[in-house]
């Protein structure tokens, strides 16, 4: 299947929701947040991925009853008492994946470091959880993390490293925010945080007709959903 198509919708959904919640925050109380802040507070913007996922989930073997989204998302953790999830997956009692939509449109200096510590943070967490068998009689959850990032110049140029008593590691050294970003979910998947994460980027003006890029093979799109539709599959499999 060829899923440029579908993402490019999501793409196109992502900015038009944006466009609107900006458009109409704040037109029954009179009070607008400022800035770019009008268009996240009112959420929603990930949904075309949400319900891609979803689509794709279920023409492969499982139904929707098994799909859990926007409700019932909570899982436990280990060192706070829940966590919200944007996805779950959870077919008879079995948790078989948990997965994260993050976006990021302009204030990238502001946000960046708050992305990192909590897809870091997130994960941590529920593999703790898994480990102490909050999630039992469940094999290892599937946990992948999707990020868009807006594609603009104060995105895509050098940023300069603080480096007042030790040396940042080289990778680092010029990195833009988009850099940095790849970085992040390049290392987490490496590492074993996350199974599987994708990193897209698109720009403002072509974004709305449903243009994107994927500056990392590794954190395509397909790869990040191939390993999941799999495990997917043979879930499907073992209940039929």
């Amino acid at each position: 299947m060829d899923l440029k198509p579908q993402v490019a919708e999501a793409i196109k959904l992502f900015w038009n929701t944006r466009e609107t919640q900006a458009a109409k925050q704040g037109g029954i109380t009179g009070v607008r947040d400022s800035g770019a802040r009008t268009a996240v507070t009112g959420g929603a913007q990930m949904n075309g991925f949400i319900g891609l996922l979803r689509k794709l989930i279920r023409s492969n073997g499982l139904p929707d009853a098994s799909v859990y989204c926007e409700r019932a998302v909570e899982l436990p953790g280990w060192y706070r008492p829940e966590k919200k999830w944007d996805l779950l997956i959870v077919d008879h009692r079995q948790l078989v994946a948990a997965i994260e939509f993050k976006s990021q449109v302009g204030s990238f200096g502001n946000n960046y470091n708050n992305r990192t510590e909590e897809a870091i943070g997130t994960a941590v967490d529920l593999w703790a959880a898994f480990r102490e068998g909050a999630f039992r009689p469940s094999e290892r959850p599937w946990l992948g993390y999707l990020m868009l990032l807006e594609e603009a110049s104060a995105s895509m140029r050098s940023v300069t490293a603080q480096e007042p008593h030790f040396p940042v590691f080289d990778e680092f050294r010029g990195a833009s925010y988009a850099r940095r970003y790849e970085i992040l979910l390049t290392k987490l998947v490496r590492e074993r945080l996350y199974d599987g994460a994708c990193f897209l980027m698109s720009t403002a003006e072509k974004g709305p007709k449903g243009e994107y890029s994927e500056p990392s093979e590794e954190l395509s799109f397909e790869k990040f959903v191939t390993p999941l539709l799999a495990r997917v599959i043979a879930i499907s499999k073992l209940r039929s």
